[in-house]
């Protein structure tokens, strides 16, 4: 093994406080400080917005729902991830039974293939199922995609008044709750931003709650500027968190009323060459190390976070190997991972998986090793550890020894960590969450917020939502909420709605120019809430053992990059699927697949990445000299000894590809921009770079497009002189 560098995190003690007047609690349950302090926020009339930003595994879940528990109250539930939405119903329902409330709160979780299954069963148009599913509920959990497309008109038909379906459920519903919101990005705050300010308008005052350990000050400033009275409960901040340094001191914490929500946690950072498998092969030459960990403390559980799906796969397959011999479960939750095979893993010994683990899902682990990308990334994932005391297996309860984390860094970041004059850390020292967190913060990896994208693109779906609220059927009945709405916007995104008309309406032309067809591939980008995938395929997975679950959705660059496939014809897929899901009686979801680019069957995951590169017939460099996101077609891949891509690029050439192209190689936009991991960005070469070794051009799709464009000017050249803002 690397030379291991070994600090140890203090545990954290977080204070209760008296119950408030007036709220139930099971028999020997005390609040935590953020708790009631949420409940006193949410039950202000001078609050609108609350920003809880309590330490991970302090309960923040319940301070959302408290009130809920309570009796006559409804709130709907946000969640990034259906995951962290399934973890969440769980710990609900468990509340409900344990608070025992008089009205008994219903509960339903609604995701987009829910939705789809349930309206195809009910013989019901989308709009009527949502209508069904909401009424009459009092917690209604769900993803911040269809609570957008909700209120886009998306679930109406032709000839339907827009607010036909948010304008009750608007009014239906008292809380709007957005969890671990800071896994968003620019276009996806901007669209809750617009929602809110939507349903601010057009209903008396309703309560908006944010939840995350790491919230954006950049949103609070915002949402203060368009007039939201904000209330942000920092337990940090006003001194409810103790770090005890000795047990006896923990001990004395309890007997005040203190309680603990995160246990010690020993870290080893391990250095290493920030190459692409780097982490995969650490974990394979130190497999002892896993095995070590479950025989010297018996009963454990552990997790492994990486980066990549096909190394979470390819690690899954060895580990099970190594470990099924000892009676050990190894399970793996990625987003190519079985519905069935996600739910299994987290009763696993080990589960191994990507970011769909990390947000939020609340684990009982004792043991830990993570990759990460970035700052806000590695404390994320690292705060899944030490929640816990015990979990149960059996109807036993399992108790943990000690709490073991090995992060799996980049050696640039050990030695900011602990080398030079004055290191910030020093190996075997002992230090608390706040301090940790912020070292990290200052000398990990910081990605961009994009805050220019607001005022650059944020109004298109401002105008979007008042063009609605000019619709003949409402037009009258929200003339006020309409000019109250325009005015919010306006102030916030800095923009008038008539510029964005004017923008808009000159994409639709570029765009009938260039194919001939109506529509407007960018005002649809930047009006969508996670952007469109024009580079997604569909999957038939032959390494999936549940049949019900072998379709799937992967984006084409990861699959030239890391699977073995072959091609299929959409109508093979489609009546695969429809025939699986007669024979198994599991219905499956569809309309994913309806704007794939392709069909393929997986095979296998590669042992080693293969090379490829976009590439583009003509000439790039007048694309590039325009600086602004434009619609592209002729776009192709290039993979030599690839059979199969022939038939890909005579469907992609075609395509209307929403994108930015800048004269600047890859690897040099990557670092000077501070772009996220999943930034959907690649080299592209065009006919007279084709044969350079590398790509002199880089191109980002979609979401990524409109982002970048709000940060290129930096690589504009005055001259020679680079504008680096």
């Amino acid at each position: 093994m690397n030379e291991a560098y070994r600090i140890t995190l203090k545990p954290v003690y977080s204070q209760t406080v008296p119950t408030p007047d007036g709220v139930k609690l099971p028999k020997h349950w005390l609040l935590s400080w953020h708790q009631a302090a949420t409940l006193e926020a949410l039950r202000d009339p001078n609050i609108d917005v609350v920003f809880n930003t309590a330490m991970t595994g302090d309960g923040k879940s319940l301070a959302a729902y408290l009130e809920v528990l309570q009796g006559e109250f409804s709130a709907i539930g946000l969640y990034p991830t259906n995951e962290l939405a399934r973890d969440q119903e769980t710990q609900i329902r468990g509340y409900v039974e344990k608070f025992e409330p008089e009205n008994q709160p219903r509960v339903v979780r609604l995701s987009g293939a829910d939705l789809e299954i349930y309206a195809e069963n009910e013989g019901l148009k989308k709009g009527a199922a949502i209508a069904t599913l909401t009424n009459q509920r009092e917690a209604l959990l769900t993803n911040p995609d269809i609570f957008h497309y909700l209120h886009r008109g998306a679930y109406i038909i032709r000839g339907d008044s827009p607010d036909k379906l948010w304008g009750r459920i608007d009014k239906d519903f008292d809380l709007f709750i957005f969890d671990e919101f800071h896994v968003f990005a620019a276009p996806q705050i901007a669209s809750v931003i617009n929602t809110m300010l939507l349903i601010r308008c057009t209903n008396r005052r309703k309560k908006f709650l944010f939840l995350s350990a790491t919230p954006d000050t950049n949103l609070i400033g915002r949402l203060e500027k368009a007039g939201f009275r904000c209330k942000e409960i920092d337990p940090l901040k006003q001194n409810k968190y103790q770090f005890p340094d000795t047990p006896e001191e923990g001990q004395q914490l309890q007997t005040q009323g203190w309680r603990q929500v995160a246990r010690t946690i020993t870290l080893n950072f391990i250095p290493l060459e920030p190459s692409f498998k780097a982490s995969e092969t650490w974990l394979k030459e130190n497999s002892d190390l896993i095995l070590a960990q479950f025989q010297q403390y018996p009963g454990s559980k552990g997790a492994i976070i990486l980066n990549s799906i096909a190394a979470v796969k390819r690690l899954t397959q060895f580990l099970r190997e190594i470990l099924q011999p000892y009676g050990l479960k190894v399970g793996e939750n990625t987003g190519l991972s079985g519905k069935g095979e996600k739910e299994r893993s987290l009763a696993a010994d080990l589960v191994i998986g990507t970011s769909t683990i990390d947000v939020g899902v609340d684990f009982k682990i004792n043991f830990l090793i993570f990759e990460s990308s970035d700052a806000g990334n590695f404390i994320q994932r690292l705060g899944r550890l030490g929640r816990h005391d015990e979990y149960e297996k059996d109807g036993q309860i399992v108790k943990f020894e000690n709490f073991t984390a090995f992060s799996l860094v980049p050696n640039f970041l050990v030695e900011r960590l602990f080398k030079g004059d004055t290191p910030p850390l020093e190996v075997n020292s002992i230090c608390d969450r706040p301090f940790f967190h912020n070292t990290i913060t200052e000398n990990y990896r910081q990605i961009n917020d994009f805050r220019g994208y607001y005022r650059r693109w944020g109004a298109v779906q401002s105008f979007w939502l008042f063009y609605q609220l000019s619709d003949r059927t409402i037009k009258q009945q929200y003339a006020q909420s309409r000019d109250k709405f325009q005015e919010a916007c306006e102030q916030l995104f800095e923009t008038s709605l008539k510029s964005q008309a004017g923008h808009i309406q000159g994409w639709a032309k570029d765009w009938q120019a260039l194919s001939g067809k109506l529509g407007n591939p960018i005002a649809e980008d930047a009006a969508s809430f996670r952007g469109s995938s024009p580079l997604q395929c569909g999957l038939y997975d032959l390494t999936e053992e549940n049949e019900a679950d072998r379709f799937k959705t992967y984006d084409l660059p990861g699959i030239l990059g890391n699977l073995e496939i072959e091609m299929w014809t959409e109508a093979a897929f489609i009546r695969t699927l429809k025939e699986t899901a007669e024979r198994t009686g599991q219905p499956i979801a569809k309309g994913r697949f309806a704007h794939c680019l392709a069909f393929m069957k997986l095979r296998s995951y590669r042992e080693e990445r293969l090379n490829w590169k976009f590439t583009y017939s003509g000439n790039l460099q007048p694309i590039a000299d325009a600086w602004k996101v434009q619609v592209l077609t002729g776009v192709e891949i290039w993979q030599p000894d690839n059979y199969w891509v022939g038939e890909i690029n005579k469907r992609l050439k075609k395509e209307g590809l929403v994108c930015y192209v800048i004269r600047r190689p890859l690897a040099e936009v990557r670092m000077r921009l501070r772009l996220p991991m999943n930034f959907q960005i690649y080299g592209i070469s065009d006919q007279y770079s084709f044969h350079d070794a590398t790509a002199p051009y880089a191109i980002a799709f979609g979401h990524s497009a409109l982002l970048l464009d709000t940060l290129a000017y930096t690589f504009k050249s005055k001259g020679d002189e680079i504008w680096v803002v």
